[in-house]
């Protein structure tokens, strides 16, 4: 009997092969990482499997880069206003809302009031001396609107004569402060901002905060009648306390061309850290809507249009006295 004869008349005798391993996977085309064996689930230590924390940085460099390409290459769109819709969703807007979420802690209350579609022209009350009020605005209705709608601000001729800022106010949607252009907006469906207190709402005193100063000839009204958009008056609590006017020093002005020049508690005695805005807290109520479809025919009427604007103003002054005993404290949490 043969060696091989003898092994087969053993018990339990069976051939077999043992399994070939399992091809190891490749992740984003580099080199094979072998499986972990798992117990009682599908991840490391059971259960569902854990993320990869590498697919995703992947993720994100990828569409980094692919930003970048496409600002290189001019691959991007703007609108006839130069509003870059793109980049300011991916630059502008990250960089605001750290203001705005965790140094100003703004709440935002009654957005429900913004239009989810269609034109309407936002309203509200100014100051603050470089204007972040406008810029903490558009970033409380693009993350609290549930549309994520974009306001697009109506702005002076001065920042549209300053080299760097017109280029970056205009990227990010902004446009000149004048009735043709903000009924060409509202008519396209855009929710536009105004400001009609203008500098002489952001180079008020400390002394006169929250008090309202006098909105000018009501061009905002004639441009909402003649579309018949509705008017929704916003009241912003916060702004005044950033950098508090002590003083203006109107010769200094004149020679810089500029509206005023602000004596602050920390500017100019710090330089440039002077420039830092203080931790104020922040409220922003948007108001009811004032319909004005029904009005479209008197949008020429100097009457209708100075009760109309006067009834914008006088909102939002009662609602910044509201907003006042809400928040009794300017630094609180």
């Amino acid at each position: 009997m043969s060696q091989d004869e003898f092994r087969d008349m053993l018990p339990g005798h069976a051939d077999f092969t043992l399994p070939r391993p399992a091809e190891p996977v490749r992740v984003n085309g580099r080199r094979p990482i072998p499986e972990v064996p798992t117990m009682n689930g599908n991840g490391p230590h059971g259960g569902e499997p854990e993320p990869d924390t590498l697919d995703v940085w992947d993720q994100r460099v990828a569409r980094g880069l692919a930003f970048l390409r496409r600002r290189l290459t001019g691959n991007y769109e703007v609108d006839e206003f130069g509003f870059d819709s793109e980049l300011n969703d991916a630059v502008f807007q990250p960089l605001l809302r750290v203001l705005h979420r965790d140094w100003f802690r703004t709440e935002v209350f009654g957005i429900e009031n913004v239009p989810a579609k269609g034109g309407a022209l936002v309203v509200a009350n100014h100051s603050g001396t470089f204007a972040l009020d406008a810029l903490m605005l558009g970033v409380a209705i693009r993350d609290q609107h549930p549309e994520e709608r974009h306001l697009r601000l109506l702005g002076a001729d001065l920042v549209f004569r300053m080299p760097v800022v017109s280029e970056l106010a205009r990227k990010s949607g902004a446009t000149v402060a004048c009735n043709p252009d903000a009924e060409r907006l509202m008519s396209s469906g855009e929710l536009v901002g105004v400001f009609p207190e203008g500098f002489k709402g952001i180079g008020k005193p400390f002394a006169d905060r929250y008090k309202l100063q006098r909105f000018g000839r009501g061009g905002f009204v004639s441009a909402a009648l003649r579309t018949g958009t509705p008017i929704v008056p916003v009241a912003i609590v916060g702004a005044e306390e950033i950098y508090p006017i002590l003083a203006d020093i109107k010769p200094l002005a004149r020679l810089l061309g500029v509206p005023y020049f602000p004596i602050t508690p920390t500017f100019p005695w710090l330089g440039p850290l002077g420039l830092v805005p203080l931790p104020s807290k922040w409220l922003i109520q948007f108001c009811p809507p004032i319909p004005t479809e029904h009005l479209t025919d008197l949008a020429d009427d100097p009457m209708v249009v100075y009760n109309l604007a006067d009834q914008v103003r006088e909102t939002i002054q009662a609602t910044l006295l509201e907003l006042l005993e809400r928040r009794p404290d300017a630094f609180g949490l």
